[in-house]
C-alpha cells in the first residue's frame, strides 16, 4: 500500500537533500511535485491544497531547526502534517457501558462489511478478550448470511440469524439474546446496498435508534479512492458513524482515502484490512502510517506482532543458541514456522526502514514453501547434524519434498554461511561480555574502584 505514492515523494524529498538551505524557490518546486504525488495519489484536491499550504508555511517559517540538513527539516514537517490529516492519534474503540457493547457495521455493498466483521470480532476476542456474538442483518444480498456464518465458525464466535427476515427486527433480537446469553459484545453485519439510496439509510437509521450502539463503523473499500470518501460524507450525513475502517489496503498502491477521509468527514480511521484472512487486520496508527509513506518502515508494527506469535522462553533459548553456536536445523525450521505467522515474507521486510527498498514484489513466497518443506523432509537427527546428509539422504530427502539434490544442496550450503555468520556474532559478543557464556546467568564482576589513603 502506498507504494506509488512512496516512490514519488522519495523521489522529491531526494532533490532537496543536497541544498544547502531552504529557500522559497526550492521549497515551491518540491512542494509542486508533492501536490501532483497526491493527486496521483487520488487525494482530495481540498486535502491536498490544505497539505502544501501547511508544509510551505512550516518550511519557509520559524519552526525549521538550523541543526539538521533541509532534507530532515522537509522530512519532519511532511511526516507531521501527513500524522495531523490522517487523524492525530489511533482511535479507540469505545468499550464502556452497559453490556453488551454493540458495534454496527455500515457501508456499500461488495465494501467488505462482511469480512471485516469477522475480523473484528476476532479481534475483540484475542486482543480485547471480549465474548462477542456476530448477528446477521444483510437479508438481501444472497449468500450474505451463509458468509457471515462460515466465518462464524471458522473463528469459533457464534452467529446469530433468522433467515431472510426484517433487518431492524433482527437487531433488536440479536442485540437481546446477546444480552440473555451472556455475550458482552454484538456486532451487527447490516446490508448494504448497490449505490446509496433512500431505504437503504431509513433502515439504518432505524437500526440504529433500536439498539444505539456505541460504535457505527462505516466500511469502505481503499480500491476506489477519493470515491470512498465522496460516499463517506453521505453515510455520514445520515447516521453520524464513530470510525472508518478501510478494506482491501493491501491492493491499494495509491493510498487516496486513507489520506483524505479523516479530513472530510472529521471521523478518524479505527482499522485497515491488509489481505483475506480474518487475522490480517491492523488497528489504524496515523504516526506509523506517515513513517510508511516516507520510506521509514514500522518497526513498531513489526515487535508487536512478533510479540504476539513469539514465546519469551524460546526466544532466550534461541539467542543463547545463536551466540554459543550451537543453531541448527531443526531451531532454522521452528524459526521459519515462526515468521510465516507473523505474516507474510513481503509484509515483513516492508516494516523494516532500508528494505522496503529491495524489490519486494520480486521476491517469490514459493521459495520458503521449498525451504520448509526440504527441512521437514529431514529426520530430527539429519537437522541436528547435517554433516551426516549424505548422497543417498539428499536424494531421499529431495523426493520427500518435491524437489530436487541441486535445492536441497543449496539450503545446506546457505545454513552453513549463517552458522559462520553466528559463529562471528557470538565470538564478538563474549568479548565484550568479558568471556561470559552468553544466555548464562553469569554477569562478570566489577572492578574494585582504588580506595584513596
Amino acid at each position: 500500500m502506498f507504494s506509488q505514492l512512496t516512490d514519488s515523494l522519495e523521489s522529491t524529498l531526494k532533490n532537496l537533500r543536497g541544498q544547502g538551505t531552504l529557500t522559497e524557490e526550492n521549497v515551491a518546486e518540491s512542494l509542486r511535485e508533492v501536490r501532483r504525488a497526491f493527486l496521483e495519489a487520488d487525494v482530495n484536491f481540498n486535502v491536498t491544497r490544505d497539505f502544501v499550504k501547511a508544509v510551505k508555511e512550516k518550511a519557509l517559517g520559524s519552526e525549521v531547526l538550523l541543526s539538521v540538513t533541509p532534507g530532515q527539516q522537509i522530512v519532519k514537517i511532511i511526516h507531521d502534517e501527513l500524522v495531523k490529516i490522517m487523524g492525530g492519534e489511533t482511535k479507540e474503540v469505545s468499550l464502556t457501558g452497559p453490556s453488551p457493547i454493540g458495534i454496527m457495521m455500515v457501508g456499500l455493498q461488495g465494501s467488505g462489511k462482511t469480512t471485516f466483521a469477522g475480523k473484528i470480532a476476532l479481534y475483540m476476542r484475542s486482543k480485547k478478550k471480549r465474548k462477542p456474538l456476530l448477528v446477521a442483518a444483510d437479508v438481501y444480498r444472497p449468500a450474505a448470511i451463509k458468509q457471515l456464518q462460515v466465518l462464524g465458525k471458522s473463528i469459533g464466535i457464534p452467529v446469530y440469524d433468522e433467515g431472510q427476515g426484517n433487518p431492524v427486527e433482527i437487531i433488536k433480537h440479536g442485540y437481546q439474546y446477546a444480552k440473555d446469553n451472556g455475550f458482552d459484545l454484538v456486532i451487527y453485519d447490516t446490508a448494504g446496498r448497490l449505490q446509496i439510496d433512500e431505504a437503504l439509510m431509513v433502515e439504518l437509521e432505524q437500526a440504529r435508534a433500536a439498539v444505539n450502539p456505541n460504535e457505527i463503523f462505516f466500511v469502505a473499500d481503499a480500491m476506489i479512492g477519493q470515491e470512498a470518501v465522496n460516499v463517506a460524507e453521505t453515510f455520514w450525513n445520515r447516521l453520524n458513524f464513530t470510525g472508518v475502517c478501510l478494506s482491501k489496503m493491501d491492493g491499494d498502491t495509491r493510498g487516496g482515502a486513507a489520506l483524505s477521509i479523516k479530513k472530510m468527514t472529521g471521523v478518524p480511521i479505527c482499522f485497515v484490512g491488509l489481505g483475506e484472512k480474518l487475522s490480517d487486520l491492523d488497528v489504524f496508527h496515523p504516526d506509523r502510517m506517515a513513517s510508511r509513506i516516507l520510506g521509514m518502515g514500522d518497526v513498531v508494527t513489526l515487535v508487536e506482532k512478533a510479540q504476539a506469535v513469539i514465546d519469551e522462553k524460546d526466544a532466550k533459548d534461541l539467542k543463547k543458541k545463536i551466540f554459543n553456536n550451537t543453531f541448527d536445523l531443526n531451531d532454522f525450521l521452528n524459526q521459519l514456522r515462526t515468521v510465516k505467522k507473523i505474516g507474510r515474507f513481503k509484509d515483513i521486510l516492508s516494516l523494516i526502514p532500508g528494505l522496503n527498498k529491495l524489490p519486494i514484489d520480486q521476491i517469490d513466497e514459493k521459495e520458503l514453501v521449498y525451504v520448509e518443506a526440504i527441512l521437514s523432509s529431514m529426520t530430527p537427527k539429519e537437522r541436528k547434524k547435517p554433516q551426516i546428509i549424505d548422497g543417498s539422504r539428499k536424494t531421499r530427502i529431495a523426493k520427500g519434498s518435491g524437489t530436487n539434490v541441486q535445492r536441497v544442496n543449496q539450503i545446506l550450503a546457505q545454513f552453513e554461511n549463517m552458522k559462520e555468520m553466528f559463529k562471528k556474532i557470538g565470538q564478538f559478543a563474549k568479548k565484550q561480555n568479558g568471556g561470559a557464556n552468553i544466555g548464562s546467568n553469569y554477569t562478570p564482576p566489577k572492578k574494585d574502584k582504588k580506595k584513596k589513603h
